[in-house]
């Protein structure tokens, strides 16, 4: 005779009959359940809305993974690299995932506090600025030190650090525009303006672009309010 297999959902039933709990028993301690995650995830949501500022959150040090603690200098570096904003969480106008939620919970379970003080790391446009890719979440630790909590959204760009590499101080910017006014300045056909190429014409040319290119990038600057780098990576200011 053959032996009947195991169905593993009738023992979980027969399981759930020792127990003596009815239906509407089970129903009511889930609902419970998920009533009071779903009050805590509220909670956590407000306290990213908020976003008041939380110089330091007692973390149990002994629990922490010191691969996600972070120095300010770190933090502002690669901002300035990438061309990225380091703001409160209440300036942040993406949407703040479940996973995020769930991880700042699971921490407030482990280190027994609330976390406040949340700050983001994201491209500007991510960001409900006043006079207005890849979202990292943070929360203070003491001593300018912060917690990498989640990482949500796309990669950056792979060019994104060449892209904004002109963008950190006017050193670069004025390089990029001599380059690219050396390049234009090849493109103009020799002898255009005089019947003679030489060195000296070429280096008028060259000049007269400059100027040109260099005019278009103040005016695109100071018309749209645009800054450097270092002066913008942790401004809560469009124009800055």
């Amino acid at each position: 005779m053959l032996l009947r297999k195991t169905n593993v959902r009738e023992k979980l039933n027969l399981e759930r009959l020792k127990h003596s709990r009815s239906e509407t028993e089970i129903l009511s301690q889930v609902h419970d359940i998920l009533r009071e995650v779903d009050a805590n995830h509220d909670r956590i949501a407000q306290n990213i809305a908020k976003g008041k500022h939380t110089p330091v959150n007692n973390f149990d040090f002994d629990l922490l993974e010191t691969s996600r603690i972070f120095h300010i200098d770190e933090i502002k570096n690669i901002c300035i690299n990438y061309r990225l904003r380091f703001l409160d969480s209440k300036y942040f106008k993406g949407e703040i995932p479940v996973e995020a939620l769930s991880k700042i919970k699971s921490l407030e379970n482990e280190h027994d506090l609330e976390l406040k003080g949340f700050k983001i790391i994201a491209p500007s446009k991510l960001f409900k600025l006043e006079d207005k890719d890849d979202p990292l979440l943070f929360a203070p630790i003491a001593n300018n030190y912060f917690y990498l909590i989640h990482q949500w959204g796309n990669d950056l760009h792979p060019l994104r650090k060449a892209l904004m590499w002109p963008f950190k101080n006017i050193v670069n910017l004025t390089a990029l525009v001599l380059a690219i006014s050396y390049l234009v300045t090849l493109l103009v056909p020799n002898g255009l303006f005089s019947k003679s190429d030489s060195a000296v014409e070429f280096w008028i040319i060259y000049f007269f672009m400059f100027k040109c290119i260099a005019s278009v990038v103040i005016f695109y600057g100071f018309a749209l309010g645009k800054n450097f780098n270092p002066a913008i990576w942790n401004s809560k200011y469009f124009n800055v």
